[in-house]
């Protein structure tokens, strides 16, 4: 495409994937970050769990004057706690609940328009229970966008759930792409502040094709991730949701996955919408294999993109 992508997208990264040693909210934030910020590749930056409160400030101010955007992703507090927005036992959904809340609040003290979250790792009970665990999601999901609400004071928060796999390794609730379309579409009943994140580097692992990850939910979308993921071999380090690099060898998606994918959201309009955003994010979200370079793996993404780009 000869036109910029910066007229319709903003691009960004996952901070707490491609420096994975921050995921438990503790290291190098800032230095990091600020690696992130002097790169005008980047205009957003997903941060996640941030343990010391004192570090906020201190990256928000980082952000403002490099003009970076700031996302946030709940995902990391659950993925480290076990926390589960679906769970049939009320008190480990009320726990998952009040992580994500905390969540909220460190978007709104960074400034960030949008929180990305999921429903929980291992949240799928099995066929017998699915709808006592989907009537449990809705619920969290409702009290979470309400809290949102709560707190804004020029601004609401939107909150957007990410699509993951049920089978492979996060073995979630959502799951398969028609489900979430009819859960999200029961949300949005009742919540203005909420949408769908769907991301190429979970599509092969729900045996789905871009169409079918993305059309179903196009009204709903309001983020979407990019990345890798390795199926073949379950030795490999990367098996599963491990997001490797682009051009991992036996990994599902490269240059040709991704323009196929950006073909679809072009085709299905998601870089015509107004989001809560502004111009409609894609980040990337790709982590180093063991050893590796994170600054490596930033620069063979770039590579990927503009590659997959100049084909569209």
């Amino acid at each position: 495409m000869e036109a910029p992508w910066q007229n319709h997208m903003q691009l960004g990264i996952v901070h707490f994937m491609i420096y994975p040693q921050l995921l438990r909210g503790e290291g190098s934030i800032l230095e990091t970050a600020k690696r992130i910020a002097a790169d005008p590749f980047f205009e957003v930056l997903e941060v996640g769990l941030i343990k010391d409160p004192a570090v906020l400030p201190q990256l928000r101010a980082i952000a403002e004057e490099s003009r970076l955007a700031l996302g946030v992703g709940a995902q990391p507090g659950l993925l480290t706690t076990g926390g589960n927005l679906a769970s049939l036992d009320e008190g480990a959904r009320q726990a998952a609940v009040a992580n994500v809340k905390a969540s909220i609040d460190r978007a709104y003290a960074l400034g960030a328009r949008l929180l990305a979250f999921f429903d929980g790792k291992n949240s799928y009970p099995g066929r017998e229970r699915e709808e006592q665990a989907r009537a449990q999601l809705v619920k969290s999901v409702q009290e979470l966008c309400a809290y949102a609400h709560e707190r804004a004071t020029d601004y609401v928060l939107f909150l957007s759930l990410e699509v993951f796999d049920r089978e492979i390794e996060k073995r979630s609730l959502l799951g398969p792409t028609p489900l979430v379309a009819e859960v999200a579409a029961e949300i949005r009943r009742t919540c203005d502040n909420f949408g769908v994140t769907v991301d190429l580097s979970h599509i092969p692992q729900l045996g789905e094709t871009p169409r079918q990850a993305l059309e179903p939910v196009k009204d709903y979308l309001v983020h979407l991730h990019v990345g890798n993921c390795l199926l073949g071999d379950k030795s490999h380090p990367a098996y599963g949701d491990y997001h490797p690099p682009f051009g991992c060898p036996g990994g599902c998606n490269d240059v040709e996955e991704l323009v196929q994918f950006l073909r679809v959201a072009f085709d299905i309009g998601y870089f015509d919408k107004k989001l809560p955003t502004g111009r409609p994010v894609v980040t990337f979200e790709v982590k180093p294999l063991p050893g590796g370079d994170p600054e490596m793996v930033i620069a063979g993404t770039k590579r990927t993109w503009e590659l997959a780009w100049a084909r569209l």
